[in-house]
């Protein structure tokens, strides 16, 4: 593991990530003067290209800590995708469901922003959390596709304002959970946070009473639906508590047959979406920037109250 305590950024996170790249990237060259002039480059050259992750999410909440983890191991989730699970002993790194990482690799300049797409649940429980990255040359996505490996070591920072986090206190209520591509990803880290308030709620540990949830998942075919595996199984085992329709827009190749009830050609439209319209539904979406706005747009014709609906978007 990697050998230093988990360290505090000051108050902005540019300041952060450059004590970050000081101190603990360093050791790449040597020398903490060069490293700080390379990364005081790449940060005037990306100024004149598109935003990065650090400059998209600037106003977004951050946790103060940096924590080290290791790999433990790296699946190819699809032909586009890799998962990746990563071992965290720091009991400070926590997370709310829908969150995302700053991932900082040794070496590589560039931070990245990659959601989780595992349940707080299983942190407390093993202290991992999960990843599923498509590849892009963009350099930690690029990294994680081509360098990584079981027992590579990088470091985390919890951030993000797209979270579900029920109270004990509040009332029930119903989630639609609408995902495009890798958007589903932090959708999935709340789907299994529900799965999780329902296991407890069903042995009487929990005073939240969860609702149902409906996931709206669109991908270009049913090759790229990330976990749709772990989301039928879910489904055969809350039945009557989530639901799911596949969204495929360039399928080329037949349904297979466990896929075919809950699969629809084309994209996720405003009749799919005006079955599921109640008073107090949630509705995530998360997504390209296109999608979200023609989804917002549909659920607004749809007399959705805005503050119902809450999305992110990546790039």
């Amino acid at each position: 593991m990697l050998q230093f305590p988990p360290l505090r950024t000051s108050a902005t996170h540019s300041e952060g990530v450059l004590k970050f790249s000081l101190v603990r990237l360093c050791h790449c060259c040597g020398d903490p003067l060069l490293c700080v002039a390379a990364y005081l480059i790449d940060r005037t050259m990306s100024s004149s290209r598109k935003m990065d992750h650090l400059e998209r999410t600037a106003s977004n909440f951050r946790q103060e800590i940096i924590s080290p983890a290791e790999v433990c191991r790296v699946n190819n989730e699809s032909e586009t995708v890799k998962s990746v699970c990563l071992a965290v002993a720091n009991n400070d790194f926590t997370f709310k469901a829908g969150q995302w990482v700053d991932f900082f690799i040794p070496g590589v300049p560039k931070v990245g922003g990659f959601s989780i797409c595992s349940s707080p649940g299983l942190l407390e429980k093993e202290r991992i959390i999960e990843l599923a990255v498509k590849y892009a040359e963009h350099p930690p996505a690029h990294w994680i596709h081509t360098k990584c490996a079981p027992g590579s070591e990088v470091a985390l920072r919890i951030g993000g304002d797209f979270f579900f986090d029920p109270q004990p206190q509040q009332s029930p209520v119903n989630l639609v959970l609408i995902a495009g591509g890798v958007g589903i990803n932090p959708l999935f880290s709340i789907l299994l946070h529900v799965v999780d308030l329902h296991t407890a709620q069903q042995r009487a540990e929990n005073r939240f009473k969860m609702g149902t949830v409906k996931l709206y998942y669109s991908a270009k075919n049913t090759s790229e639906l990330l976990f749709k595996k772990k989301i039928l199984n879910l489904i055969n085992k809350f039945p009557e508590k989530i639901l799911c329709s596949f969204h495929v827009t360039q399928q080329k190749t037949q349904v297979c047959e466990e896929l075919q009830p809950y699969t629809t050609e084309g994209r996720i439209s405003e009749k799919d979406l005006a079955r599921c319209i109640y008073k107090d539904n949630l509705y995530y979406i998360c997504g390209p920037p296109p999608m979200i706005q023609s989804l917002c747009k549909q659920l607004e014709n749809l007399h959705v109250p805005r503050e119902q609906i809450r999305f992110e978007q990546w790039w």
